[in-house]
C-alpha cells in the first residue's frame, strides 16, 4: 500500500501534463456541433431587409449553402466579408443569420430594426456584402437550436437541409482551402451520384 502511495502524486502529474500539451496544441476555433449531418432546426423568422418576407427550413432546400451567423457589433465578422464577397462571386451560395446583442429596457435600451438596417447597410457597402439574404434571428432562439454560442460560426448545409460542417471563427482562404473546399466537392460527389442513380432508375423504368 505505501509503495502504490508512493506513486500517486506522479500519476496525478503525469495525467495533468498531457491534459495541458493537449490543450496546447488543439485548436479552440474547432468545436463538433450536435446536430451534424441532421437537418437544420425548424424556423420561421423575418429577412433582415425585408421583413414582410420570411424564411423557413423548407425555402432553403435545394441547393447547398453556407449559414454564417454574424453581426455588425463583431470584428471578426467584419473582417471575413470580403473573402466571402469573393466566395460569393464564385457560385458559393451565402446566406445570413444575424445574430443580435441583448438589450435590456431596465438601461433604456430598446430594439430598433430601422437602426439595424441602417448599420448593416453601412457595414457591408463598406467592407462587402457576400448575402444573398440576411435572416433576423432577433430572439436567438434559432441560434440557441444551432448551438451558436457568439459570432462569427458557419454552417455548411447541403441541397437536403443537412448540416455537415460547423465552423467556430472566420472564414478565410486557410480555412476555406482546408475545410470547406473537401467537404464541398464530397457534397457534389454524393449529389452527381444521386442524380445519376436517379437517371439509371428512370430508364430502368422505362423498359
Amino acid at each position: 500500500m505505501r509503495n502504490w502511495m508512493l506513486y500517486t502524486p506522479l500519476a496525478i502529474f503525469l495525467g495533468v501534463s498531457i491534459f495541458l500539451f493537449t490543450g496546447l496544441f488543439s485548436d479552440p476555433w474547432t468545436r463538433d456541433s450536435a446536430l451534424l449531418n441532421r437537418p437544420l432546426p425548424e424556423f420561421d423568422l423575418p429577412d433582415l431587409m425585408q421583413p414582410e418576407q420570411r424564411w423557413n427550413r423548407e425555402l432553403l432546400t435545394g441547393e447547398p449553402f453556407l449559414l454564417s451567423v454574424w453581426g455588425v457589433w463583431c470584428p471578426t465578422c467584419k473582417a471575413q466579408l470580403a473573402f466571402m464577397e469573393q466566395l460569393k462571386e464564385q457560385g458559393v451560395k451565402v446566406v445570413g443569420l444575424y445574430y443580435p446583442l441583448p438589450v435590456d429596457p431596465a438601461f433604456g435600451e430598446h430594439f430598433s430594426l430601422g437602426q439595424l438596417q441602417r448599420d448593416v447597410r453601412q457595414q457591408l457597402q463598406q467592407f462587402g456584402d457576400p448575402y444573398q439574404f440576411n435572416i433576423l434571428d432577433e430572439n436567438r432562439r434559432m441560434s440557441m437550436d444551432l448551438g451558436v454560442s457568439g459570432a462569427p460560426e458557419t454552417f455548411l448545409v447541403d441541397a437536403e437541409g443537412r448540416i455537415r460542417m460547423h465552423h467556430v471563427g472566420d472564414i478565410n482562404p486557410r480555412v476555406w482551402r482546408q475545410k470547406f473546399e473537401p467537404a464541398m466537392e464530397q457534397i457534389q460527389d454524393q449529389s452527381d451520384t444521386l442524380v445519376q442513380q436517379a437517371e439509371v432508375n428512370q430508364i430502368g423504368a422505362s423498359h
